[in-house]
Parts: structure tokens; sequence; C-alpha cells
């Protein structure tokens, strides 16, 4: 190569330099935007990638929240079934200190032992009174299936129909809720 051509081409390749310097760094391959902005201030953060940061750390948090209040409230629900059950069972107590106390006498008497009988049944329903707790099933009620099971029916007319004759067990209820249905024969 000649002087001139080697001088053209290096006038070239120092007039190409400072174009490229002069470009946006848009517009400059992404080696070259990098490289720029490596040796100026960092540029600021997009406020988008700002904002879906914020975004993630308040999903974060708030599923930690979410997580504690659930493991919280099982507890929470766990204790009050626990409370619940103590205070049943210690009204129950005095009823069953009245049959331990019937079953150390150790006397011969009907008329005593029945009369004790009847004083720990009044001490059940007394205690399942104060618990909300409702006996129904009695003679002369009308059948109903949502709170009576018929295990007999009988064919009479002295009867009206529907009517209960005859109740082989009591049932219980607490409000609207059934413990247990009552357990009647009825007449149709």
């Amino acid at each position: 190569m000649s002087k001139k051509e080697t001088k053209s081409s290096q006038e070239e390749k120092e007039t190409k330099k400072p174009a490229e310097a002069e470009m946006p760094a848009e517009d400059k391959q992404p080696s070259q935007a990098a490289a720029d902005e490596g040796s100026e201030e960092p540029a600021e953060e997009n406020p988008l990638e700002k904002e879906l940061a914020e975004t993630k750390e308040q999903l974060l948090r708030l599923t930690a929240e979410y997580s504690n209040f659930r493991k919280r409230s099982e507890k929470e629900k766990q204790e009050t079934f626990n409370f619940a059950k103590a205070e049943t069972l210690k009204e129950l107590l005095p009823a069953i200190d009245n049959l331990e106390r019937a079953l150390a006498n150790e006397q011969q008497d009907f008329e005593g032992l029945k009369k004790g009988v009847e004083l720990t049944y009044n001490g059940f329903i007394n205690t399942f009174s104060k618990l909300g707790v409702e006996a129904y099933g009695e003679k002369g009620e009308t059948f109903d299936p949502n709170l009576h099971n018929a295990v007999m029916h009988v064919e009479d007319e002295s009867f009206k129909d529907g009517e209960i004759v005859d109740v082989f067990q009591r049932g219980y209820k607490i409000g609207d809720k059934i413990i247990r249905p009552a357990m009647v024969k009825s007449a149709n």
C-alpha cells in the first residue's frame, strides 16, 4: 500500500470512531452500550421494573401474613374446641359423682337407690339445660321426619294421623341442631 492509501484509510477510521461515540445508546450495539454505561453514571431504573419489584415484595409479604393468619386461626380454633369440651365435662362431673356415690353405697334399700338415680337423672337434665340442650319427643306430639326416627307404625283410629304413640328414646337438640333424633312409634 502506498502512503496515500494508508493515510486515507486511517482518516476513515478516525472519522468513524467519533461518529460512533456521538450515537445515542439505543442505536449502539448492546456491547457498546454496556461499555459506555460502565464508564458513565448508572442509568435510572426503569419505573416498570421498580413497580414490579415492589409488587413482588408486597405479594411475598401478603403470602407470609396469610400463612401466619391461617396457622393462628387453626390454633385458636383448636383451643376454643378444647375449652368447650372442658367446660362441658366440668358441668357433667357432679352427675358422675352422684353415680359413684350410689355405686359405693352398699345398702339393700331399693327406694334409696331409686331416689339416687332420680336425683342423678335430674342433675343431668339440669346440666343439659345449662348447656342449652333441649330434650324432645313426647307422646302426643306430631311426627316430624326432621326430628323423629319412626321405627314402628301402628294403624289405630283412636290416634290422629302422624301422632306419636310411643317414645323409645328421647331426642336432643341445641337450638336447631339435632344431636340425636327421637326414636318413636307413630300412628298412620
